[in-house]
């Protein structure tokens, strides 16, 4: 009887079932994942850090000691009411300026220490040429630009809205006093402050405004999953379970029958080895060729072995204990829940809750705020570093137990990969490599 076509397979309902359920699947998963935790980042907002520092030294006016910092502080906590969107943190400007260099807070609203002097000095007579008191507003892109502009605009709200309200005090008490004033005069005291928007924590040129430790920290991830996957299928290949296609020849590798544990083995100790090529690539790519701005060579390099080995690790677990699948939840799980969940792009406190409830276990989340604290933050260890490597110890550790236990398992149940031959069963192995034309594809 002839053999049947290969175009015949498209009559099979199955493949047609069975590939259009994958598909679906991925497709919807990425979707709602991707897009689902960045379509409404203000409606999501809340308690957003912002530092809020009062300098102001205060000033005599009418006989008695006047802070009007004091004022503009309360008025800004007040006003935030039962709006949750920013959280006002009330702190001195070290703290700030710390906070600021750790990456705690996405900005800053400064008022000055000659802040009520020079609003003072608006109304006095003495004055021939007033200036208007000074707002300060600090930015902090190393924490994530979209959330650092979100912070600067509800800085500058806050800070425009202060002013005005100060204004509105000063305009009622020169009409009490009856004091003469010319229209400029009374338009420079209805908004006495204006509002100077500067960089808390500057970066290099070639920091990707902020983005870099992400981006740096996304490829640690890729090459993670991405070497796992080829690990996985090399073994595979060396082992003679799978056959590798070179152009039109495929590639026979004679069967050798081993336990899933020691499949396992042999490519987490491939993982391991590589890791220590391809962190080392990466940073020469990205710091000596492409000029990224980086400190800390050696802590770094050591970072990215490391991260690159965790993930790789995780993702021969995965691919292990599910086979085929194990590639599709490693996409999921390094990638379609990663990305929106890393607080690199919409800060967390943008996101809905389920985003925020995967940052807290997400391993790009965790990367990305390990590199962040090497890249921008002097590698100090509570900006990040220190959960960073205390998280990807843990996923080693959940990883190899995983993995190792489900294939142990089913050694013990005796679920080989291929079954082995009986005496009664003629044997296909070969003890030598075989080479044919791989089969021709409809």
């Amino acid at each position: 009887m002839p053999s049947p076509q290969p175009s015949s397979a498209l009559r099979s309902p199955r493949l047609w079932i069975g590939s259009g359920l994958i598909l679906a699947v991925v497709s919807t998963l990425f979707a709602l994942l991707y897009v689902g935790g960045n379509v409404n980042p203000k409606g999501n907002l809340r308690d957003l850090p912002v530092a809020l520092v009062n300098s102001d030294r205060g000033a005599d006016a009418g006989g008695k000691h006047v802070n009007l910092g004091d004022q503009v502080v309360s008025g800004i906590t007040k006003s935030a009411g039962d709006n949750r969107s920013i959280d006002w943190q009330v702190v001195s400007r070290k703290e700030a300026d710390k906070r600021l260099g750790q990456g705690k807070v996405f900005g800053a609203l400064v008022v000055p220490e000659n802040f009520t002097a020079s609003v003072a000095g608006l109304s006095s007579p003495q004055q021939k040429e007033p200036v208007r008191a000074t707002l300060t507003v600090l930015t902090n892109q190393s924490a994530g630009s979209i959330g650092s502009s979100m912070a600067s605009q509800a800085a500058q709200k806050a800070a425009h809205g202060a002013s005005a309200k100060i204004g509105q005090e000063l305009l009622k008490r020169a009409a009490a006093q009856k004091t003469p004033l010319p229209p400029a005069a009374q338009l420079m005291l209805a908004d006495p402050a204006t509002v100077q928007v500067a960089d808390g924590h500057p970066l290099g040129t070639h920091s990707a405004m902020g983005l870099s430790a992400f981006y740096y920290a996304l490829v640690l991830v890729v090459c993670g999953m991405l070497g796992a996957n080829a690990i996985n299928s090399q073994v595979d290949t060396a082992l003679g379970y799978l056959h590798a296609d070179y152009g039109p020849v495929r590639l026979r590798k004679p069967l050798q029958h081993t336990s899933r544990v020691r499949t396992l083995g042999v490519g987490v100790v491939l993982m391991l080895a590589l890791s220590v090529v391809m962190g080392s690539l990466v940073e020469f790519a990205t710091v000596g060729i492409l000029g990224m701005d980086a400190s800390h060579l050696g802590l770094l390099w050591l970072y990215s072995v490391a991260a690159i080995a965790v993930v790789g690790v995780s993702a021969l677990a995965l691919l292990s204990a599910f086979g085929v699948p194990g590639m599709l939840l490693s996409a999921i799980i390094f990638v379609a829940m990663a990305v929106p969940s890393s607080g690199a792009t919409v800060p967390l406190q943008a996101l809905p809750d389920f985003f925020r409830g995967l940052a807290a276990f997400e391993p790009l989340r965790q990367i990305t705020g390990g590199a962040r604290s090497i890249l921008y933050y002097g590698a100090q260890a509570d900006a990040g570093l220190t959960r960073a490597w205390v998280s990807m110890g843990i996923a080693l550790v959940v990883s190899v137990l995983f993995g190792f236990g489900v294939t142990r398992f089913y050694d013990r149940k005796g679920m080989d990969r291929i079954p082995r031959p009986t005496d009664d069963t003629p044997s296909s192995d070969s003890s030598e490599p075989v080479a044919e034309p791989a089969p021709a594809t409809a």
